[in-house]
């Protein structure tokens, strides 16, 4: 049997996904698997649109679409029943704090080490003999692409700003902060959205164009989605500031989640002096 501590808790922890739907094994969670499996549909749906000829134009957009829908409800899932049902009730401990910050570090771990791979396969092939760049290549150095990187460097700049001010029991600027960030991030989308338009449209510049073209639509897209997981878990972040679930003392998930953002930009940079500045100067 359970017992209660001096504050009324539970001290035996129960995780929150026995009541989730779907419904879980005991202490087991499907948020994980469901999360999982829409990152995994993503690919399949790549590789259907990379085979279109055979299973048709359409069958690669819909797979991808219908896969980010199930990612994003398993993050939702995940980050619901994991962090802000029973918020209040769950007592938090340097024990914990270090572990969602650890957990958080070899996440960021993983993923520097997909981008590492696929930036390893494009130096790869450009230090190869015969190295162009494709004859249908746009202006990578636009107008559009520094703004775009201004609003997301500015982006990480507001989010610290908002931090700040929640270590400072700042509520009132802890949320501008956010929603500021948040509104950086979906104009961030909408220019490259505007840039891929241009370079596909205008100039006829696809993943097609060789090892550069796959290289710039594969990153920059990866990048994009990246972008786009942390403006929901930052609108997760600013919703739970709604409803004042932080404090000057209670600000872990604000913590990994600017972990997570500030690592995002910086991919960003690395990206820009790789593939425009870089493929440019070729």
């Amino acid at each position: 049997m359970s017992t209660e501590t001096e504050e009324g808790h539970d001290d035996h922890h129960h995780l929150p996904a026995t009541e989730d739907w779907p419904q879980g094994f005991g202490e087991a969670s499907w948020w994980p698997f469901v999360t999982a499996a829409g990152a995994a549909g993503i690919y399949v749906g790549v590789a259907l649109f990379i085979v279109e000829g055979v299973v048709g134009p359409m069958a690669g957009p819909a797979a991808i679409a219908a896969s980010v829908g199930l990612f994003l409800t398993g993050i939702y899932g995940w980050l619901y029943h994991a962090f802000v049902k029973k918020f209040w009730s769950r007592d938090t401990n340097e024990s914990g704090i270090a572990s969602m910050r650890w957990g958080m570090i070899a996440f960021l771990g993983s993923e520097l080490g997909t981008f590492g791979a696929i930036f390893s396969y494009y130096f790869y092939f450009r230090a190869g003999p015969g190295w162009t760049l494709p004859s249908t290549t746009p202006d990578l150095i636009s107008s559009l692409i520094l703004a775009n990187t201004a609003i997301l460097i500015a982006s990480s700049f507001t989010l610290h700003w908002a931090h700040v001010a929640l270590r400072n029991d700042d509520r009132t600027n802890f949320i501008r902060g956010m929603g500021v960030t948040i509104l950086f991030s979906v104009v961030f989308l909408g220019g490259q959205a505007l840039e891929y338009y241009e370079f596909i449209e205008g100039s006829s510049f696809t993943w097609q164009e060789g090892i550069y073209g796959s290289a710039f639509f594969g990153l920059t897209g990866l990048h994009g989605l990246h972008v786009g997981l942390g403006a929901v878990i930052l609108g997760f972040v600013l919703i739970r500031g709604l409803y004042g679930h932080y404090s000057a003392d209670r600000h872990l998930s604000v913590s990994t989640a600017s972990m997570y953002w500030h690592f995002v930009d910086a991919v960003w940079l690395f990206l820009v002096v790789v593939l425009y500045v870089g493929a440019g100067a070729a």
